[in-house]
């Protein structure tokens, strides 16, 4: 019997697996529905999100105040209603204690309706430190017990990925857990990261660190940066759409970070995002305008003292563990100390011959580029 074109056509070396079929679906069997949005036009239900910026320019700080407007139900910074509801987070570079739950509390947070990932428990007893990268289906079966999930914040995205972040393909199969988790719950998945040194001027999406990939997975990207001052016009802080697959591209609104002493808890000091203005326009052009060239002694010195500023607001540090947190946010040690005196940092001893001790006052803001 002589076979048709198609038959003769089929692949002869991939054998069938029995009890295996791909799913395929009609165009006509499928109902249209619309984005479900968490924050109009900024956060989506069941989304991937990415907020990048340089060191020190509050973007954790940022996802904090964005959970404390959804563990409250209060207001988005244009105005609108946010879901009240839960936020889980995963953190690798700040802690519970003194810092996060500090800023989710200055911003007006509940804290009953954050979840801080702690670690994995193991059946034979202790705590073992979650990976983003393997764990992400433990973490599904813990977010089941909580109903009312609105978003999953990981910061770094970065350690998301097992293998080599610069590479499309791994960071993609890195990612893509997370991704069908947070479709799975409806969750908007917020990922934090930084911007690759010595990139200003190239599309924000491209100085995401990392693979191309990071940007092209998230359907909005969203930027945070400190504008230096031109003219008459003042030093700011701004929040921008860079990219955005379900909605507008641009716009965004300026911000201040405001540190000050916690109310009822005293000592603690916290630092919590002050929204302002809104800001029109393109992310790309208006960091062109006022962005630092990259080689810029002086630019490279305000980043780093707003870095090292935002890393010990949060409390005094060993000079062991400064050192390590600048190498991996990716800072020269000499840069780091050559901007101490901008970032008012103050130094002592523990003990006579002790560890160095470095820390600011409540009151030190890092001073703008002379």
């Amino acid at each position: 019997m002589e076979k048709s074109d198609n038959e003769s056509k089929a692949p002869s070396n991939q054998p069938s697996r029995p009890g295996r079929q791909v799913v395929l679906l009609r165009g006509d069997s499928i109902q249209p529905v619309a984005i479900r949005w968490l924050w109009p036009g900024w956060l989506a239900c069941g989304k991937f999100h990415i907020v990048a910026g340089p060191p020190g320019s509050g973007k954790t700080g940022i996802a904090m105040a964005l959970a404390a407007c959804i563990t409250t139900g209060g207001t988005w910074p244009d105005g609108s209603r946010a879901p009240l509801g839960s936020v889980v987070m995963w953190s690798g570079e700040d802690s519970p204690d003194d810092v996060l739950i500090p800023r989710l509390l200055a911003s007006g947070g509940d804290p009953a309706r954050m979840h801080i990932v702690r670690g994995v428990s193991s059946p034979r007893g202790g705590v073992s430190p979650f990976d983003p990268s393997g764990d992400v289906h433990l973490l599904f079966e813990a977010m089941r017990a909580i109903p009312d999930v609105r978003m999953l914040i990981v910061d770094p995205i970065v350690s998301a990925i097992s293998g080599d972040s610069h590479k499309n393909a791994e960071t993609r199969r890195g990612l893509q857990p997370l991704v069908d988790m947070a479709e799975s719950h409806q969750a908007a998945l917020l990922g934090i990261t930084h911007f690759t040194k010595g990139t200003a001027g190239q599309d924000p999406v491209d100085r995401v660190t990392g693979s191309l990939a990071f940007g092209a997975m998230a359907r909005v990207v969203t930027v945070a940066a400190k504008l230096e001052s031109v003219g008459d016009n003042p030093a700011r802080r701004v929040f921008m759409r860079a990219k955005s697959n379900i909605g507008p591209d641009t716009g965004g609104f300026d911000y201040d970070v405001v540190q000050d002493e916690l109310q009822g808890y005293p000592g603690v000091i916290a630092s919590a995002i002050h929204w302002g203005d809104v800001v029109d326009g393109n992310a790309r052009d208006l960091l062109g305008r006022v962005e630092p060239s990259p080689g810029d002694d002086r630019a490279e010195r305000q980043g780093a003292a707003e870095w090292l500023h935002t890393l010990l607001s949060s409390g005094p540090k060993a000079i062991a563990d400064i050192k390590a947190a600048a190498s991996d946010s990716g800072w020269a040690w000499r840069t780091v100390q050559r901007a101490t005196s901008r970032a008012g940092v103050i130094y002592r001893r523990d003990g006579f011959g002790g560890t160095a001790i470095w820390s600011i006052s409540a009151t030190t803001t890092p001073l703008a580029p002379q």
